[in-house]
């Protein structure tokens, strides 16, 4: 496969997983649109723009998450600020109590099914197939 086909598919596999149309994709790699249908018939090709969805998920979360500190405590500053006016600080209040919620919720969840996919995954086979 030439250097330009590699590129342009990139070019597609990566408009794709970001949204893209088929239409957009196409004229963003300078292809026709039924090359690019004629791609995504094939399962590799969807396999591949998949992963580069989750990448791009998995990316952003790790960005939110780093920025996750430094926004908390613009919202714990901005709550404490007494030269802010009384509906910044109790924006920023509602803000953190909301989202402590949230977070707090999130965590949870995620402890909790951890839980039940490692006991799922520990139990013996035919066990708890939901039979009496």
């Amino acid at each position: 496969m030439s250097r330009q086909r590699r590129e342009a598919m990139d070019t597609v596999r990566m408009a794709l997983a970001c949204g893209a149309t088929v239409a957009a994709a196409a004229r963003k790699a300078g292809l026709s649109e039924r090359t690019v249908y004629r791609w995504q018939a094939k399962p590799a090709f969807r396999q591949q723009v998949d992963q580069v969805r989750n990448e791009l998920r998995q990316r952003t979360s790790g960005m939110l998450a780093g920025a996750g500190m430094a926004s908390v405590k613009t919202l714990v500053d901005l709550q404490q600020d007494g030269a802010a006016g009384p509906a910044v600080r109790r924006g920023a209040a509602r803000d953190l109590l909301t989202l402590s919620l949230r977070f707090r919720e999130s965590a949870e969840l995620e402890q909790r099914l951890t839980a039940l996919e490692a006991e799922v995954l520990n139990r013996p086979k035919g066990e708890g197939t939901g039979a009496p």
